[in-house]
C-alpha cells in the first residue's frame, strides 16, 4: 500500500505502474532500468516542466497539426505510463499506434496490443500481423517498422527511444519528435524535437497544447516551426540543469 503522505509518493505511483507492467509481460527487464535512469534526469530539472520545455511541447504540437501522416511510435515503458494518454493523442488526431519493441516477443505484443486494444485505439499497428519492412541501415529487432505506419510517415513521435533508430529514421527526412530527460543523449541530439521532461507531464502537455492549436492557421502554425531550433532548446535544457546548482 502507498502512503500518500510520502515526500516521493508521485514518484513511488508511476514506479509501481512498471513494476506491475514488467509483471503483467508489457515491459521488458531492461525497461526498470531505463525508468530508474531517466528518473534520476528529472530530479535535475526539478521534477516539473520548465518554461524551455512547455514552450517545445508547443512546437510539438504545431509538428503534429500540420503534419500529413504522423504516428505515434510506442514500446513497454510508454505503454506501462501513459497508455492512456497515447489513445486520446491518437484519437485527438485520427492518427494510427505503432507497436515498436527491442526485445519483441508473441506475448509481449500480445499483452500491449491488448492495452491499446481495451483503450479504443482504432489503428494499431505493429503487431503480429502487421506486414513489416525494415528500416534502412539499422539492424537488429527494431529494425521491421509498418509499411501502413513508421514507413511512410512524415512525422514518428518516438517517447522514450534508443539513439540509433532515431538517428536512421532521421536520416530517411521524417521529422522525430521524442521524449527523453537526457539533453545529452544520441535520440535527443538527433530528433527534430526534443522535450527534456517527464513523459508523465509531458503527453498530457501536448495533448492541451494540441487543443490550443487545433484551429489556428497552419501559415502561422508553420512560423512557429520555422523559428524553432533543437540545439538551442537543448542548450537551454541544459543550462536550466546548470541553474539549479548554482
Amino acid at each position: 500500500m502507498l502512503n500518500k503522505d510520502h515526500p516521493r509518493y508521485q514518484s513511488l505511483v508511476y514506479r509501481d505502474k512498471i513494476v506491475k507492467a514488467h509483471k503483467q509481460g508489457i515491459l521488458a527487464d531492461s525497461g526498470m532500468i531505463a525508468h530508474g535512469r531517466g528518473e534520476t534526469f528529472d530530479y535535475l530539472i526539478g521534477e516539473k516542466t520548465t518554461p524551455n520545455s512547455q514552450n517545445t511541447i508547443d512546437i510539438a504540437a504545431c509538428y503534429f497539426l500540420t503534419s500529413k501522416n504522423p504516428v505515434l511510435s510506442v514500446n513497454g515503458n510508454t505503454t506501462a505510463l501513459v497508455s492512456k494518454e497515447v489513445a486520446e493523442l491518437s484519437k485527438l488526431l485520427d492518427i494510427p499506434v505503432e507497436i515498436n519493441l527491442y526485445y519483441r516477443t508473441p506475448e509481449r505484443i500480445r499483452n500491449i496490443e491488448k492495452v491499446y486494444n481495451n483503450l479504443g485505439v482504432k489503428e494499431l499497428l505493429g503487431t503480429d500481423d502487421d506486414d513489416f519492412i525494415d528500416t534502412p541501415n539499422l539492424n537488429g529487432p527494431r529494425s521491421p517498422v509498418s509499411i501502413e505506419g513508421i514507413r511512410k510517415a512524415d512525422l514518428v513521435f518516438i517517447p522514450l527511444e534508443d539513439g540509433d533508430r532515431a538517428e536512421k529514421l532521421s536520416a530517411l527526412n521524417k521529422n522525430i519528435i521524442n521524449i527523453d530527460l537526457n539533453p545529452l543523449s544520441r535520440t535527443a541530439q538527433t530528433s527534430t524535437v526534443t522535450i527534456v521532461d517527464n513523459i508523465v507531464r509531458a503527453m498530457p502537455a501536448i495533448i492541451t497544447s494540441i487543443n490550443k492549436y487545433i484551429d489556428y492557421d497552419k501559415k502561422n502554425l508553420q512560423e512557429k516551426i520555422d523559428n524553432f531550433d533543437n540545439k538551442i532548446n537543448l542548450n537551454n535544457a541544459i543550462q536550466d540543469i546548470i541553474k539549479r546548482f548554482e
